[in-house]
C-alpha cells in the first residue's frame, strides 16, 4: 500500500511536554506537566491488552475513571477493573500534551511511553490478528451501556463506538506504518511499500 502519510514520531513532543501548563487544574493556580519520567512509570508487563501498539500505554492506573475528561480521543477504561488504556496513539503535539494531562492525574503513575523499547514486529502482529476480541468487547460493551442510567457509562460508549471506526478504518495502515519504524527504525518515504500485518 502506497500513499501513505509516513510516520509522525510522538516522543520528540513527549520529551517536550514538560512545563507545559495544565488546563483548568486548580483556579487561579498555574500549574505545570513536569518532566514525563516523573509520571510515566507504567511497566510494559503490567500493560492492558486493550492498547493500541504504540509508544503509550495503560498499565496499572487508577480506577478513578479520569483519563478521558483530558483524552477522550485516545482513553478508555476496562471495564473489570476500571484502569485505564491507549486506544489511539497520538498523531501530533497537542494529543501528546492530552494524554500526558490524563497520565498526569492518575496517582499511581500507571501510563508508560516506552513501548517503543519493547514493542516488536511479531506483538504488533499478533495484537493485530487478535483484534476481534477487542472488537467484540467494545461492541457489547457499548450496546450495554449506550442506555446506561449513569451518564459517565453512557459518555465511554462513545469512545467505544471510537474504537470500532479505528479498527475498520485509519488503524490498519496506522499499524502497518509503525510496523515499517519498529523494523526500519525510520519512517517510510510515502513511495515505500508497508509490511503486512
Amino acid at each position: 500500500m502506497n500513499g501513505h502519510s509516513g510516520y509522525w514520531d510522538p516522543l520528540p513532543a513527549a520529551r517536550a511536554a514538560a512545563g507545559t501548563p495544565v488546563p483548568e487544574a486548580v483556579p487561579h493556580l498555574v500549574l505545570a506537566l513536569p518532566h514525563p519520567e516523573t509520571y510515566l512509570t507504567g511497566r510494559w508487563e503490567e500493560r492492558n491488552w486493550r492498547n493500541v501498539p504504540g509508544p503509550f500505554y495503560g498499565a496499572d492506573t487508577d480506577n478513578c475513571w479520569s483519563g478521558r475528561m483530558a483524552a477522550p480521543g485516545h482513553v478508555l477504561y476496562d471495564d473489570m477493573t476500571g484502569q485505564e488504556f491507549v486506544y489511539r496513539q497520538p498523531k501530533k503535539a497537542v494529543e501528546v500534551d492530552q494524554l500526558f494531562f490524563a497520565a498526569w492525574t492518575d496517582p499511581l503513575s500507571g501510563y508508560g511511553w516506552d513501548g517503543d523499547q519493547h514493542g516488536t514486529a511479531d506483538s504488533v502482529r499478533s495484537w493485530w490478528h487478535e483484534r476481534s476480541r477487542l472488537r467484540a468487547w467494545a461492541a457489547s460493551l457499548g450496546t450495554a451501556w449506550s442506555a446506561h442510567s449513569d451518564e459517565s457509562h453512557r459518555e465511554v460508549t462513545a469512545g467505544l463506538y471510537d474504537v470500532l471506526t479505528c479498527l475498520d478504518g485509519e488503524l490498519e495502515t496506522d499499524l502497518r506504518v509503525y510496523l515499517y519504524c519498529l523494523q526500519e527504525r525510520r519512517s517510510p518515504e510515502p513511495t515505500e511499500a508497508l509490511p503486512r500485518l
